[in-house]
């Protein structure tokens, strides 16, 4: 609490508690903007209700807490994104003006009921807030970018969906072989059941990855400010570690982004919910379990290595799987096609909001 009230005595430590109260209302918009990727499908086959679904999604987004620190031991994710632009241009503006950007652009497309996605809305605001600070994409020969981090964020918009639709294909395809000689209503009765399952499984991959995105912000802007107003010389050492410096002494930041990205979930997002559990294809149980299992998949395979995905993305493509399965005109290309588009410009988008918002704060900071 001491130093809580250290920083109310100058702007820039009121500034970090700005930035650290949006990072939460971000990751509690997060939430409730990204539940319908963890419960379409299982609210769609009617295996739970919308209330039990959400309750069910947001228990195993808190739980994927205790699985990061506990048994993965480690915020890749997290280091990918506070690491993600050059140190140099890092100042407590720009992440405001990037969070800021971030939560206007996923209230839009959460309004118009289009899947967009939280991770990427996060990166171009980002970007283009820093890009604005700096005047430019590089300064005397340094890059704003570390493109070594973010090209792979830019690749897997498509790749995600990708990986998930082929997963839920091979899936599908696994499934339907596996249960050719099964009743149909027996297998319907097992595949609600294992929708549980399923469901748990993709929230788990959720809750790991995007909580971790809010913990990058806030650890950007928390080693900011011990180097740059605090002076402490146990933060000015290149590439501190954002699990170590949370663990050590900000250990309430990961517990909190968990915490609030389950209650966001809680809020639920119906409209998204319709457009994922669908509009795309019709969902059944058994289709249900080919794409959440997928989608999880993909997700632990890109959280192992760090990358920082959208979970919109990897659910929409597995949903897209599983209907290819059935004939290609069983997927509602119109919509997607859409909702390609709302992934295509999320990062430009954002990171131009982020330009205007951080020319209008350097107005009056």
């Amino acid at each position: 609490m001491e130093f809580f009230y250290e920083m109310l005595t100058n702007q820039s430590g009121i500034m970090l508690i700005t930035i650290i109260v949006l990072a939460l209302g971000f990751d509690y918009i997060n939430g409730f903007h990204d539940a319908a990727n963890s419960i379409a499908t299982i609210v769609t086959t009617r295996v739970l209700t919308p209330v039990q679904a959400v309750i069910w999604a947001a228990a195993f987004n808190f739980v994927a807490y205790f699985i990061s620190l506990y048994i993965i031991g480690e915020f890749k994710i997290g280091n990918t994104i506070a690491k993600s632009i050059n140190e140099n241009f890092i100042t407590l503006e720009v992440i405001f003006a990037g969070l800021v950007a971030a939560i206007i652009w996923n209230l839009m497309t959460w309004k118009l009921g289009i899947p967009s996605s939280s991770s990427h809305t996060l990166i171009g605001g980002f970007i283009g807030a820093a890009v604005a600070h700096a005047g430019g994409l590089s300064v005397d020969g340094i890059d704003v970018i570390v493109y070594s981090k973010v090209v792979p964020i830019f690749l897997f918009i498509f790749g995600a969906p990708f990986l998930g639709m082929f997963l839920a294909y091979f899936i599908t395809v696994a499934i339907l072989w596996i249960c050719r000689k099964q009743a149909p209503h027996k297998c319907e009765v097992w595949f609600k059941r294992l929708q549980l399952v399923s469901s748990a499984l993709f929230s788990l991959g959720h809750g790991g990855n995007d909580a971790q995105k809010v913990m990058g912000i806030i650890g950007a802007a928390v080693i900011f400010y011990h180097i740059n107003v605090d002076m402490d010389p146990a933060y000015m050492v290149s590439g501190v570690d954002t699990f170590k410096l949370f663990v050590e002494h900000w250990w309430w930041v990961p517990l909190a982004s968990f915490v609030f990205i389950g209650l966001g979930t809680l809020s639920g997002g119906w409209k998204i919910v319709k457009t994922m559990g669908s509009k795309i294809t019709k969902v059944t149980p058994l289709e249900g379990v080919a794409a959440e299992t997928a989608g999880a998949v993909a997700l632990y395979v890109t959280e192992h290595l760090g990358i920082p995905v959208s979970t919109t993305h990897t659910i929409a493509g597995s949903i897209i799987g599983v209907g290819v399965t059935k004939r290609i005109s069983a997927v509602r290309w119109g919509v997607t096609i859409n909702l390609l588009w709302a992934w295509v410009l999320t990062i430009p988008v954002s990171a131009i909001i982020a330009m205007v918002v951080y020319y209008i704060i350097s107005l009056f900071l």
